[in-house]
């Protein structure tokens, strides 16, 4: 039986509501039950997280922002690699001239522009006007999605980051155009001190190029004395791929993305099937 499971949230722990269901809550009970340690492990901020499970009694080692953060199940920040803030201010500036939509995460908060969301109904109002293909109920799922994280906090401008010094573990930027996804992209592709993933269609994040989930995923592991070759990691999307490759048994869900689906030992079934209570119970009773 493998001794350490790490779950991502977001298309696999979490249903179409953002929620996790009774099914998969009451697994993980089981699992922690029967000696495997779980980690949850997900490009969310620490307390985003802390929310999600609130009143469920679960606590569980947390990897969070992509592995920028690491905290125990009792809460203490166990090791944290932010951005250098010369490169997150000029990151942000950038996304800022050329009209992102962006959050920064940071240890107490999530920092957007007040006329962040604005930006975002403006740009799904022309997308959909030029390509009436579109369906404008996904679009706004997706902008939901982004809206019902925990800790928001609104700035004038990521000059207010400056002058307060604070921490920067993650950086997302967010675009319904394509084109536009495809730009911010490239821009930052060949950074060699970041790490650059794609957590959902429409979102590109920024790292320190020490910080993924592999990585967090090994120091965790490390610390509880348990060989990676005893380990299982379940995820959907590319910000997966780096805990996927590295773990004893990799696990995709039914809905994941091709190229995730193409890494993984095994498939589960989808996020709305209770995907991970399916793989849990797989793992106990094998």
């Amino acid at each position: 039986m493998s001794k350490l499971m790490a779950i991502d949230l977001d298309g696999t722990l979490l249903n179409h509501q953002n929620r996790i269901s009774a099914e998969n809550i009451e697994a993980i009970k089981k699992a922690q039950k029967d000696g495997i340690e779980i980690v949850v492990a997900t490009g969310r901020a620490y307390f985003d997280v802390k929310a999600l499970f609130e009143g469920t009694e679960i606590e569980t080692w947390i990897i969070a922002a992509n592995g920028a953060t690491i905290h125990t199940p009792s809460g203490e920040l166990y090791q944290s690699t932010p951005i250098d803030q010369p490169k997150a201010l000029e990151i942000l500036q950038w996304l800022e001239e050329e009209g992102y939509y962006y959050e920064v995460f940071s240890q107490k908060a999530i920092l957007t522009p007040q006329n962040a969301r604005e930006l975002l109904a403006i740009e799904m109002d022309r997308v959909v006007s030029a390509n009436p293909e579109v369906n404008l109920e996904e679009l706004q799922e997706a902008a939901e999605t982004q809206y019902s994280q925990s800790g928001f906090q609104f700035i004038s401008s990521y000059k207010e980051i400056q002058s307060t010094n604070v921490e920067v573990y993650n950086i997302l930027a967010f675009t319904f155009h394509n084109e536009k996804w495809k730009r911010g992209w490239d821009h930052f592709k060949d950074e060699r001190e970041l790490t650059l993933v794609s957590s959902a269609v429409h979102n590109f994040e920024l790292e320190h190029k020490d910080a993924s989930k592999g990585n967090a995923l090994t120091k965790v592991a490390n610390e509880l004395g348990v060989p990676l070759s005893e380990t299982v990691a379940v995820g959907d999307s590319l910000n997966d791929l780096s805990m996927l490759k590295i773990a004893g048994k990799s696990v995709a869900m039914g809905n994941a993305h091709p190229e995730v689906k193409e890494v993984c030992d095994e498939m589960t079934l989808r996020n709305i099937e209770h995907g991970v209570a399916h793989l849990i119970e797989k793992i106990r009773t094998n």
